[in-house]
């Protein structure tokens, strides 16, 4: 059994390998459908838009309430904001983002093409002489690439209005002294790391999906264990490859 799931990871592993390399190459060529990357990227922006504003906030809140006890003990409240734009703009913002994100629409991707394969629609494509990998993976991969930075740049503004509300909880702080230290705190090489990973994380959820879909076994259980796997691994990937980049831009942009 042990033997069976080394086999069927390397092998997952190496098809996701050899289909990342795929969509590197059909990126480039015509025909470019940009209409159909627009409007992926209108779907996903606007069914994704509920959920992660009430995490924004939920962040910002979460956040500055767990921590003001904390820095209370040590006369450091002053400092909750930059602790919090800080956190929040560097890692927590992408992250939780991108995990929502990854349930959210790399399940939905991986049904949706997994339906296709099961009832024959992109065998039907093929026949036809339109490319399904260019129409149906690329546009997708593109669109999750593209729109996740836009909504953790939403996620993380979010949080921020989070925190400032927890803090008029508990203290007295004028919104303009609020936004300077804010400003303050969080510096052009802040925002960087935390938004060119997002690139990396969005490619990841719209490789992993389609790359499950796309590949389904027949039958309705392909669908189901197209979607669920999907989730799985784009989740675990974020995980990983964040932990790299961490590393990286800490490197390229220390604190």
């Amino acid at each position: 059994m042990t033997e069976i799931r080394l086999i069927e990871f390397f092998t997952n592993v190496g098809g996701l390998m050899q289909f990342s390399l795929r969509f590197f190459k059909y990126c480039f060529l015509p025909p470019y459908e940009f209409s159909e990357i627009k409007k992926h990227m209108d779907e996903l922006g606007v069914k994704t838009l509920p959920i992660v504003s009430v995490t924004g906030i939920i962040i910002g809140l979460v956040l500055t309430l767990q921590s003001q006890p904390i820095l209370a003990r040590f006369g450091a409240e002053g400092f909750l904001p930059f602790m919090v734009s800080i956190s929040v703009v560097r890692e927590l913002g992408p992250v939780i983002t991108a995990l929502i994100f990854a349930g959210r629409v790399s399940s939905g991707i991986g049904a949706e093409l997994g339906s296709m394969r099961v009832t024959e629609q992109i065998d039907a494509m093929e026949v036809s002489a339109i490319d399904p990998f260019k129409y149906l993976v690329v546009t997708r991969v593109i669109a999750t690439t593209l729109i996740l930075p836009l909504l953790v740049m939403y996620v993380n503004f979010l949080a921020i209005v989070g925190c400032y509300v927890a803090i008029l909880l508990v203290n007295d702080i004028t919104l303009q002294l609020y936004i300077n230290q804010v400003i303050e705190a969080v510096k052009f090489g802040d925002l960087i790391p935390g938004i060119s990973k997002t690139l990396v994380f969005g490619f990841i959820v719209g490789i992993v999906g389609a790359y499950k879909g796309y590949t389904a076994d027949k039958g309705t259980e392909g669908v189901g264990k197209a979607s669920t796997t999907s989730v799985v691994i784009a989740s675990l990937l974020i995980l990983i490859f964040d932990m790299i980049l961490v590393k990286v831009s800490l490197w390229l942009w220390p604190m």
